[in-house]
């Protein structure tokens, strides 16, 4: 039985919050009334700021409207979740066009760990991504663990590490 890579599964997890989008789920048989059969689907952080233009939503607004500024008039939090949703896919899924796998940023975890916190932050106080920011935390813990067990990240993007070969010296 082979070893768990925890990097490579973090790094499925991370790249679920950055783009993977399922669908709604069906009407909940029972229910009358169209709005208490309306459920959100569940989004990924690139489509959820693209829908946070159209409809502006903190999560937190319930407890406190002071958070209402980041959304609107101007979408600070929606531009900021767009542009880290990218940064996550081009990191995770790094694409022969950008140049990014086997740089030093793409095989560090521990910038992983410094910039991640920042997504899930800003992917939890957008209504419409409150999913990944909740994957995001549990790709960090994944993450954590892979550096505590001393994982390096390969040189490309689903490589596996290679072994240490007992021999002469």
């Amino acid at each position: 039985m082979g070893k768990l890579i925890k990097n490579h599964w973090a790094r499925l997890i991370i790249l679920t919050a950055a783009i993977c989008k399922s669908s709604s789920p069906s009407p909940v048989p029972g229910r009358q009334n169209e709005d208490q059969n309306r459920r959100e689907p569940q989004t990924d952080q690139i489509a959820a700021a693209l829908e946070g233009f159209f409809w502006p939503k903190i999560f937190w607004d319930f407890l406190t409207t002071n958070l209402d500024h980041a959304v609107r008039p101007f979408p600070v939090l929606q531009i900021i979740n767009l542009l880290l949703g990218l940064l996550v896919l081009a990191w995770e899924w790094p694409l022969p066009l950008f140049h990014f796998a086997n740089t030093a940023m793409h095989r560090s975890i521990e910038a992983r760990l410094a910039v991640y916190p920042l997504a899930s932050l800003s992917a939890l106080l957008l209504y419409q991504a409150t999913n990944p920011g909740i994957y995001y935390l549990i790709g960090m813990a994944v993450y954590f663990w892979a550096y505590s067990e001393g994982e390096v990240v390969c040189p490309g993007p689903w490589e596996l590490p290679r072994r240490r070969r007992p021999g002469k010296v």
